[in-house]
């Protein structure tokens, strides 16, 4: 924190203009020694605070780029720092020449993350919105943006703080009560309590219950496309994608390995995984194929069985549809453009799972297929305007623990267990909330957190 740090903050090809940012207490005074005006004049250390300068840079006498200038003073940046932001030429050789120019003159490259993470430790943001800038960044569609977006405003925070607000209140009641039981009473607080930890709770289990959401919207949905050889698989993905990412031939078994990919349908994002056909098979290649698919439909959020509509089922039909079990599935009538050979309401009855009607080589049926998905994990859509969605592993951790301890003040008073028990595991659960925020964690945590980053942000 005592070092003045830069870094590229752009990504490193070729553009338009790349901005190269310097953070800490000596930002203006490296700024002062490789900046000259348009005059030539060295003055840009006395400028007011957020403002934009016109000139260029200078390696002692050599002239770098030329470049805008901006200008923020302390406390009023990201970082709560001095903060100096040179957008020069986006050459990738020319962003190095200039934070070349910033290192040798007083700065110190930044580490991954470590403007946020600076922001983070001057409280400039706690740890849920440091995190969400990351997740803006990496956001793969439009819902996982606005999530990230409401994140960083402040959305899991404010959730947060309003659940401690309740439970540190009945901590420091119970303490008062306890060292000063002649003037506060706590007959019949056990049952006042009780229904505090059940509001409480409630809340926490709400936002427990959104980050099976969340992890989709931020993730994508695990989606598996299973079928027997040449139901159509390669080409729906195809179809999906828009391009000509997995071959498609008439002979069977032509997909033997998994390939993924990442497509977007209505805002919603699927990691959609092709799969080698199911069928019995002495091709030794083959059956590894076979056996990661069935190993992929274990893990998968979503499977779509795809049928040929203009074959009749047979044996490896039956061990697909047994692979629906249990998990959420859509099956594609495929081949609609061909005779059929199944009926379609007998596939209905017979699988027990929705059933849509399509032709990935007349490109019909994939509308309804993208509603029935949104319809399956999100109840036909998805709502930011009070909705809080978790989407971070470490903050549904966090929340579970604070749900156990809640649990174990629950079976305290239901136990007519003495007062100061509650104390301890409301306790509990009030830290346990605090480490979304960045309260009571180690440096170690915080350093992992922002080793993720990338440089520069």
């Amino acid at each position: 924190m005592e070092t003045t740090i830069a870094a590229i903050s752009t990504a490193m090809s070729a553009s338009g203009i790349g901005i190269v940012r310097i953070s800490g207490e000596d930002a203006m005074e490296v700024i002062s020694r490789i900046y000259r005006s348009k005059g030539g004049k060295k003055w840009i250390k006395e400028v007011p605070s957020h403002t934009i300068h016109y000139g260029y840079i200078y390696d002692e006498e050599e002239l770098i780029d030329e470049v805008l200038v901006m200008i923020m003073r302390a406390p009023r940046t990201f970082t709560g720092e001095d903060t100096v932001e040179i957008d020069c030429h986006g050459g990738v050789f020319a962003m190095k020449r200039v934070l070349e120019t910033v290192l040798k003159n007083g700065a110190e490259i930044a580490g991954p993350g470590e403007f946020t993470k600076r922001a983070f430790l001057n409280g400039r943001m706690d740890l849920s919105q440091a995190e969400a800038v990351m997740d803006v960044i990496q956001a793969k569609n439009e819902y996982a943006l606005r999530s990230s977006i409401d994140q960083l405003k402040g959305s899991v925070q404010k959730a947060i703080c309003d659940i401690r607000k309740k439970i540190i209140y009945h901590i420091a009641y119970i303490e008062s009560a306890l060292d000063d039981p002649e003037h506060i009473s706590l007959e019949g607080y056990p049952q006042e309590l009780l229904e505090v930890v059940d509001k409480e709770q409630l809340e926490i289990k709400k936002l427990l219950k959104s980050s099976s959401d969340g992890k989709m919207i931020q993730e994508g949905i695990q989606t598996v496309i299973l079928g027997k050889p040449n139901a159509g698989k390669s080409s729906l993905l195809n179809l999906l994608l828009g391009e000509n990412r997995a071959i498609v031939t008439d002979i069977a078994g032509t997909t033997r390995d998994i390939l993924e990919e990442y497509i977007t349908l209505h805002g919603i994002t699927l990691k959609i995984v092709d799969t080698a056909g199911i069928r019995e098979t002495e091709d030794i290649v083959e059956k590894i194929g076979v056996d990661r698919a069935r190993e992929m439909a274990q893990k998968a959020d979503l499977i779509l069985y795809v049928v040929d509509s203009s074959v009749p089922l047979d044996s490896n039909d039956e061990e697909i549809m047994s692979m629906l079990n249990g998990k959420k599935a859509i099956i594609l009538y495929n081949k609609t453009d061909l005779k059929a050979a199944i009926e379609i309401d007998r596939l209905r009855e017979k699988a027990g799972h929705p059933v849509i009607p399509i032709s990935a080589k007349e490109e019909t049926g994939i509308t309804e297929l993208e509603e029935k998905i949104k319809d399956m994990f999100f109840g036909g859509e998805l709502s930011f305007n009070d909705e809080v969605y978790i989407t971070n592993a470490r903050h549904k951790a966090a929340l579970e623990e604070a749900d156990k301890s809640l649990d174990l003040v629950r079976n305290s008073i239901l136990g007519g267990l003495p007062e100061d028990f509650f104390s301890i595991d409301l306790m509990n659960a009030y830290e346990n909330l605090g480490k979304i925020l960045g309260e009571s964690v180690g440096e170690d945590l915080v350093n992992e957190i922002f080793s993720k980053f990338c440089t520069g942000k």
